[in-house]
């Protein structure tokens, strides 16, 4: 929910008040008690990011990525098929040798 600005015509009182987006605005002056009151148009608000921890190098330890890196499987580890290449191939020239 945001925050509204708000000053009155009669006494110039100026505030702040937290509603709804859907809410209707005030109208009712808390201080004079007449029906002057405006709410203004805010310059809105933005995000601002401050501190570290906001690309993705900065959130992980160096410890982490060295983990996350030995859990990574190889691309031949990761076709099936180049897999099964690699262990026939293996097999065989250990065969060759007993021989």
């Amino acid at each position: 929910m945001p925050t509204y600005d708000y000053v009155c015509d009669a006494c110039n009182h100026a505030f702040e008040l937290f509603q709804s987006i859907t809410a209707e605005p005030e109208k009712k002056c808390p201080q004079c008690g007449r029906n002057k009151l405006r709410r203004l148009i805010g310059p809105g608000a933005a995000i601002v990011f401050r501190g570290s921890g906001f690309y993705k190098t900065d959130y992980r330890s160096e410890s982490y990525k060295k983990a996350a890196a030995a859990d990574t499987p190889t691309s031949a580890s990761s076709n099936g098929k180049a897999n099964g290449k690699a262990d026939g191939k293996a097999k065989s020239a250990a065969k060759a040798k007993e021989s």
